[in-house]
């Protein structure tokens, strides 16, 4: 068993996609990213967010015991549904800082490039292509 001590040094990286609920607004999804990096930040995790206004994609980083702690936060908030894990991986160093990218003109193709579908849908992504389109959003995003 290992205690919360050595766990602590045990860096991991997570990514899911859901399904943002009908309801939930452009307001909402502020105060959702605010929320997020204020709690991320305590926490000692990082990150790479996308949306749009059906789903979203989110590779997240940190302790092991964090990122366990932050899944069943995600599971249980109302605002999406649907949570499917993508990829989980242990680390040896982070990826990101905190950063978010939604989808706009200049980075249309990038979504498209990895999407299987005219439509982004990231439940049809393999944890790799997840994984790079990621990557490829967060340098545009620098």
């Amino acid at each position: 068993m290992t205690s919360a001590m050595e766990d602590a040094h045990i860096l991991m990286s997570m990514t899911y996609a859901s399904r943002a609920n009908p309801d939930v607004s452009a307001n909402d999804f502020n105060e959702i990213l605010q929320q997020a990096q204020v709690n991320n930040a305590v926490n000692g995790i990082t990150g790479m967010l996308t949306f749009n206004k059906d789903y979203f994609l989110q590779t997240i980083e940190g302790p092991r015991a964090q990122i366990n702690r932050l899944l069943y936060s995600l599971i249980a908030d109302p605002r999406h549904h649907d949570l499917q894990v993508i990829e989980t991986r242990e680390l040896k160093h982070r990826a990101w800082s905190m950063n978010y990218a939604s989808p706009t003109e200049k980075n249309v193709a990038i979504y498209l490039k990895y999407s299987t579908t005219i439509d982004f849908n990231p439940y049809l992504l393999s944890a790799e292509a997840a994984y790079n389109l990621m990557n490829e959003l967060s340098d545009q995003h620098d």
